[in-house]
C-alpha cells in the first residue's frame, strides 16, 4: 500500500510520521455478599425496584484542581447507597440512611472495596479494539499493516456487532458506564454501536466519521454533502433514543474537505441546542499541526480551524491537547469546549503531553476529563489510565494526586461532556451508574494497603500497581451488570 495518499509533502523521520497518528483515529478481590443471596439474574428484575449497595462509598462535588481537596468530596467509611427505579435516592453513612427505608430487604454489601461513580471515558475508538497492542517498526507501518486494514473492516454489521459486543464487556468489566466514543466512516459501524450500548442501556456518545480526503479509497467518504446528510440521518435516528447521544465526528482536520468541515459544522450548530456533540482530535504533535497549517493557510492556529468552521461549542470534545498555545486554551474556555487528556495513547506513540496545569489555569479554566484512547491506548481501565495520567505529570515536574485523578474519572468527565446532572457522582436524583473497586484486588495489593493511612493513599496505590480486575461489580441505571465473583459475570438488563 503506497502512502502518498495519507502523508503529502511529510519526510520519512519516525517523529514526522508519529504525528499523524489521527488517520487511525479506547484473583483475590473484596468478599461479596447479597444479604438475600440473590443471584446476578434476579438483582435485574423489575421486583428489586428499591436495593441499597453497602461499602466505603466516595462522591465527588467539586473540582479538586480548582478548590480545596476537603471541599471537593464526601467519603463515607460505612456507606450506603439506596437505588429506586435506576436513580439513586439517597446516600450517605450506613447507620444515617438504613434507618429510612425500613423495608430494604436487598442491601449488596462489599467489604475492603470502595462504592463510586461509573467512569467516563471521554475518548476511544471502539473499531480499534481488534488492533490495540500493535506493534509497527514506525507508525506508518503501524497504520498499513493494521488500522486502515481493520477500520475497513467495518463495512461488515456482522464483523461490527462482534467487535461491539467485546467492546461494552471489556468497558463494564471495568467500570466505565459512560464513553465518548469514535465509530469509522461506515454507517454500520454506529449502528452495531448504538444497538448494543442500547441492549445494556449504557449512556454512550458516537457518530458516523467524516473524513473525504488524505486516507485509503477505503475508508474515505465520495462525497461531503452525502456524508453529512448520513450523518444527520444517524443523528435523527439515535440521539436522545433511551440513553444514547451523538456526535458530528471530523476525524480530524486534515482529513476533511473544507466543504465537509462546513457543512459538519452546519450539522452541529443544527442540533447543538439538543445536546448534540461535536467530537474531534486537536494538536496532538508538532509535525500535525504543521500540517494544519499547510492545508489551511489562513488559521491563525489549529484551534482557529474548528472555530472558523463552527464546530465549537459547549459540547464540543477535544482529544489529546498536548501542544495548546495559551491564544487557543482561551479559545476553547471561551466556546465551552473540553479537552480529554488520553495518556497512555500519547506515551504510546510518543507524540506530546498533556498539561492539565495549563487547561486549569484560574483565569480560564478549562473542562477535561480522561480518555483511554483505545487501540493506541494499551487498555480500558480508567483507574490504570489515571496511574500513567500520574507519570506524564511527573515528567513535566507536577504532581497529580488520587482525589484530583478520580475527580477526572467521574465528576470531572461527566462535567467535560455536560452530563453533571445526570451522571459522574452519587447525587440522589443521578442516573445509578455505579463502580465498585476492590482494596484487595491480590494478595500483595492487599499486603500493601496496610501501610496506606487514608482512602486517597489506597487508590493511588490501586492506580499505581493495580490490574485489570480492580474493579468487581458495576451497575448501569441500577441494574448490576457485571459481577466478578459470579460464574457468569454479565447479566444484561
Amino acid at each position: 500500500m503506497s502512502p502518498e495518499w495519507y502523508f503529502p509533502r511529510i519526510g520519512g523521520t519516525i517523529r514526522q510520521i508519529r504525528s499523524f497518528y489521527y488517520l487511525h483515529k479506547n484473583m483475590n478481590h473484596s468478599t461479596m455478599t447479597t444479604d438475600n443471596n440473590n443471584t446476578n439474574q434476579n438483582n435485574n428484575t423489575a421486583a428489586q425496584s428499591l436495593f441499597g449497595i453497602r461499602g466505603q462509598v466516595l462522591t465527588y462535588k467539586d473540582n479538586p484542581l480548582l478548590v480545596p481537596a476537603a471541599d471537593c468530596y464526601d467519603y463515607y467509611p460505612d456507606g450506603l447507597v439506596v437505588v429506586r427505579d435506576g436513580v439513586i435516592d439517597a446516600v450517605g453513612a450506613y447507620g444515617d440512611v438504613i434507618g429510612r427505608y425500613p423495608g430494604l430487604d436487598r442491601v449488596d454489601t462489599y467489604e475492603n472495596a470502595v462504592v463510586m461513580p461509573g467512569f467516563i471515558d471521554c475518548h476511544l475508538h471502539y473499531v480499534q479494539s481488534p488492533m490495540i497492542g500493535s506493534f509497527g517498526d514506525t507508525l506508518l507501518d503501524w497504520l498499513n499493516r493494521y488500522t486502515f486494514p481493520t477500520e475497513s473492516k467495518f463495512r461488515s454489521k456482522e464483523f461490527a456487532d462482534e467487535v461491539a459486543r467485546v467492546f461494552f464487556r471489556q468497558l463494564l468489566q471495568q467500570g466505565t458506564t459512560t464513553a465518548n466514543v469514535f465509530a469509522t466512516t461506515f454507517p454500520v459501524s454506529v449502528e452495531a454501536f448504538f444497538e448494543e450500548s442500547e441492549r445494556w442501556n449504557t449512556r454512550m456518545i458516537s457518530g458516523k466519521v467524516l473524513q473525504d480526503r488524505n486516507l485509503p479509497d477505503s475508508l474515505r467518504d465520495t462525497s461531503a454533502a452525502a456524508s453529512v446528510e448520513e450523518s444527520e440521518r444517524l443523528l435523527e435516528k439515535w440521539h436522545r433514543r433511551g440513553r444514547q447521544l451523538y456526535a458530528v465526528v471530523p476525524r480530524f482536520a486534515p482529513t476533511s474537505t473544507d466543504e465537509q468541515l462546513r457543512l459538519a459544522g452546519e450539522l452541529y450548530r443544527r442540533h447543538a441546542a439538543e445536546g448534540v456533540y461535536m467530537h474531534t482530535h486537536l494538536d496532538e504533535a508538532y509535525d500535525e499541526i504543521q500540517w494544519v497549517k499547510e492545508l489551511f493557510p489562513w488559521s491563525k492556529n489549529y484551534t482557529d480551524v474548528y472555530e472558523h468552521f463552527g464546530l465549537l461549542g459547549p459540547t464540543a470534545v477535544l482529544a489529546h491537547c498536548c501542544i495548546v498555545k495559551e491564544e487557543e486554551w482561551q479559545t476553547i474556555h471561551d466556546a465551552g469546549a473540553a479537552s480529554v487528556h488520553c495518556p497512555s495513547s500519547n506515551l504510546f506513540l510518543g507524540d506530546g503531553e498533556f498539561r492539565y496545569w495549563d487547561a486549569s489555569k484560574a483565569s480560564r479554566p478549562c473542562r477535561f476529563g480522561i480518555g483511554t484512547d483505545v487501540g493506541a491506548g494499551t487498555n480500558f481501565s480508567i483507574p490504570r489510565q489515571l496511574g500513567e495520567a500520574y507519570k506524564v505529570a511527573m515528567m513535566q515536574q507536577h504532581s497529580l494526586d488520587a482525589a484530583s485523578s478520580f475527580y477526572l474519572a467521574t465528576l470531572g468527565g461527566a462535567r467535560a461532556l455536560r452530563l453533571d446532572d445526570r451522571i459522574g457522582s452519587l447525587r440522589p436524583g443521578n442516573e445509578a451508574d455505579i463502580a465498585v473497586l476492590s482494596l484487595a484486588p491480590t494478595e500483595f495489593v492487599e499486603w500493601r494497603m496496610q501501610f496506606a493511612s487514608d482512602i486517597f493513599e489506597k487508590l493511588f496505590v490501586l492506580q499505581t500497581i493495580g490490574l485489570d480486575n480492580m474493579n468487581i461489580a458495576t451497575y448501569v441505571a441500577g441494574k448490576k451488570v457485571f459481577d466478578r465473583a459470579s460464574a457468569s459475570p454479565f447479566a444484561m438488563p
